[in-house]
Order: structure tokens, then sequence, then C-alpha cells
């Protein structure tokens, strides 16, 4: 049973109806163009002054290591959205930070995010937020309407190198014919449910498409079942289970309390990702 808001704080009531209906929605204005662009040019710059802490194989909970990745998870206008699809009590489970480079080969094949989340329930959301130009040049992410109603489809693990995903998994038999293209600009973010059939291709342009994917705001309900349940809260009641694990909020860029807690929750993420798995990779 979805949460319906009888005022919604941001989405407007047909937004919310697509979003059930199709198992995404879009485009939501974030923030302005200009502070996307200067968070993307913030990530270049982290990744010169602290190459361990973020590079390619290290893009899982940023929030935690950097102050101003911490403050889009906490935008008013994120959470209000959330609020809005799952009702007033969030905690954030992890996010992922989503760089192609400039004509790459990197993809993401056809999957559902819920697949190996490992979590007692899929009611959840992922904001997706672009600080670049997301568009069918850059590689933007498709998606497959209404196939959020059906159950986790089988998936199989490829590992192949191009792929982003943790496994390469993949949907074999995807019907692409129905498929949405997501194109937004930078600030803008779409929405979309941890069931919902989804992809993206390579970046054939010149320039650096980046995504923030904050994966995802769930309510109480919902809890980890493979791992341990490590939480960002966000807002209204706090998760009080005795075994859970609440992380902190960074007061400044690598803030050592949070890189250490970062990561333990990247360790508790990659058993839960690669459970069952002979193969593991560096992310």
């Amino acid at each position: 049973m979805y949460y319906n808001a009888s005022m919604p704080k941001v989405l407007t009531k047909e937004q919310i109806e697509q979003y059930h209906d199709e198992g995404f929605v879009f485009p939501i204005r974030v923030i302005p163009e200009d502070e996307a662009l200067a968070i993307a040019a913030k990530i270049e710059e982290a990744e010169r002054l602290y190459p361990k802490e973020i590079h390619a194989e290290s893009r899982n909970n940023l929030h935690l290591s950097f102050s101003f990745l911490d403050r889009l998870v906490h935008n008013r206008t994120v959470v209000d959205a959330m609020e809005d699809i799952l009702g007033p009590d969030l905690a954030l489970w992890a996010t992922v930070m989503f760089i192609k480079e400039p004509s790459s080969k990197h993809y993401v094949s056809w999957h559902q995010d819920a697949t190996y989340m490992g979590m007692n329930d899929n009611r959840f959301a992922t904001p997706w937020i672009s600080l670049s130009a997301s568009n069918t040049e850059t590689g933007c992410m498709s998606m497959i309407p209404g196939s959020h109603i059906q159950e986790i489809r089988s998936h199989e693990d490829t590992f192949e190198k191009n792929n982003i995903l943790t496994r390469g998994q993949a949907i074999m038999d995807v019907d692409e014919s129905s498929a949405v293209d997501l194109i937004l600009e930078p600030g803008e973010m779409s929405i979309h449910s941890g069931t919902v059939i989804h992809a993206s291709k390579p970046n054939r342009s010149n320039n650096r498409r980046v995504g923030f994917a904050l994966q995802s705001y769930m309510p109480p309900n919902i809890k980890q079942v493979v791992g341990r349940n490590i939480w960002t809260h966000v807002r209204g009641k706090q998760r009080s289970d005795p075994d859970d694990m609440t992380l902190d909020r960074p007061k400044y860029d690598m803030d050592p309390n949070t890189v250490a807690q970062r990561r333990i929750a990247n360790e508790n993420l990659a058993q839960i990702l690669y459970k069952d798995s002979d193969v593991k990779r560096n992310y």
C-alpha cells in the first residue's frame, strides 16, 4: 500500500500518480543549473585532492565523506518529494555516484535495483540527481513504464567489464520498444521505483556525465534482512531497532568520523550486493 499525501509538498498529484502507474517520474528541479555544475566541479576537485577516497572504484556512500553531497541527501526539495511518495518517516540506505567519462564504453544493463539490495520489501524510491547534462548523447537512463508492478525478474550476473553495475546483472529479454529516455538538465532529478526495469547506454559525448543516485529512501517498515541495518536518518521518526547503526552527518569534507563510518557501511554494502557470488569486483 502506497502513501497517499492529501497535500503534496513538491510533487503534483499527477506526478505522484505517474510514479505509481509507470514506476518513475521526471524531471523535477532540485537546484539551479549553475549550482549543479559547481557540485560536479567539486567532485573533480575531490578526486584530485583525495584520490584514495574517491575514484572509479570508490563511489559508494560519498555523502559520508563530503559535506556538499550530504547536503543533497538532505535537500528539502528531494526530501519533500520523497515524503510525497513514501510518507514522513524516512531513512536513506546508501548513495552511488554514477560517472561516465567522455566517449567511454561504460553502460548499465537492463535491471531492477531491488534485485540484490536484500530488503524485506521493495516499496522504496530512488532520486537520481543529474549534476551534468543527462541525455541520449551522454547516456541517460531509460526506463520501461509499468515494469515495476511485476515481481523481480531473473537477472544474469555477467561481470562484463564495461558494465558499471556491481555484478553486471542483466535481464536478458527486455522489450525496449516502450522505453522512455529520462532526459535531465543539470540540477534536475528523476525518481524511480526499486522494481522498475531500467538501463543506460554509453556516453558518446565529449563531456562527463555525472549522476548522484540516492539509493534509496525507505519508510521504517523496510529493513535489511541480508546484512546489517545501517542508515542515514533523514526525516521524521528515527529508527530505534537496537541492531541498527545510524550514520552521522559529516561536519566538513573528509570528517574522520564519517569517513570511518563510510568504510563500515561500504563493507556491509559489498557483502549484501555480492551475496552468493564467487566473483567480487573492487566496487
